[in-house]
C-alpha cells in the first residue's frame, strides 16, 4: 500500500513540474576546460613513461646470423 501510494506521488509529482532555466557561469566553463587539459597533459605522460615500449614495437626486429 505505501509503495503504491509513493508511486502515485511520484507521477504526480511530474504533473506539476516546471521549466528549468540554466546558467552556465565562468567557474564552469573553467572547469571544463581544466578537464580537457589534464587529459591532454596525462596523456602525454604517460605516452612518456611508455615511451621506450612503444618505440620498441614498432621498431624493425633485426635477426641474428650465425656464420
Amino acid at each position: 500500500m505505501k509503495f503504491k501510494f509513493f508511486l502515485f506521488l511520484g507521477y504526480f509529482n511530474f504533473l506539476f513540474m516546471s521549466s528549468g532555466h540554466a546558467y552556465i557561469d565562468p567557474g564552469t566553463i573553467s572547469i571544463i576546460f581544466q578537464g580537457i587539459v589534464a587529459s591532454i597533459v596525462a596523456g602525454a605522460v604517460t605516452i612518456k613513461i611508455y615511451w621506450y615500449k612503444i618505440k620498441s614495437f614498432f621498431k624493425k626486429k633485426e635477426k641474428n646470423k650465425l656464420d
